[in-house]
């Protein structure tokens, strides 16, 4: 009965992609760059594909939840969404909180995503993790069938 769920779960997400598309799965991204992840998000949301989140989506990953619309969105229980604030690196290789940069990260997330990370104490270099039964409660799940 867990599979034929899971597999009706995974039908009724690809029923929701851009015809002859499948969803992008998210399973292991540490993130990177911000520019790249806007210019690869926007380029996703234009093309109307649904995205699943079935692992880790860190850092700049998680601009996923800005460009993509909420509801093309779906989580795993395997999902978790890690948040920090933006940095540049100084001449010695150390990290440098980049302020303008952290706040038009904050800015592009949904609000009760914004909520949750101020209940955490806001975007700071310390990685705070949204998973489980909070982030459900965001973003509808997805089951892989499994």
């Amino acid at each position: 009965m867990k599979f034929l769920t899971g597999l009706l779960s995974i039908v009724i997400l690809f029923a929701g992609a851009a015809p002859g598309k499948t969803a992008e799965r998210i399973a292991d991204d540490r993130g990177g760059q911000i520019g790249s992840y806007l210019d690869k998000y926007e380029g996703l949301r234009r093309s109307g594909q649904a995205v699943m989140i079935d692992g880790q989506c860190a850092s700049a990953c998680t601009i996923v939840l800005g460009k993509i619309p909420h509801d093309k969105i779906c989580v795993t229980s395997n999902a978790a969404l890690g948040f920090h604030a933006a940095f540049d690196f100084g001449n010695g290789g150390q990290q440098i909180t980049n302020r303008a940069a952290t706040r038009a990260l904050y800015s592009l997330y949904p609000s009760q995503v914004q909520r949750w990370i101020s209940r955490q104490g806001g975007l700071t270099p310390r990685m705070i993790v949204l998973r489980g039964v909070e982030l459900t409660k965001m973003y509808r799940p997805c089951s892989l069938g499994v």
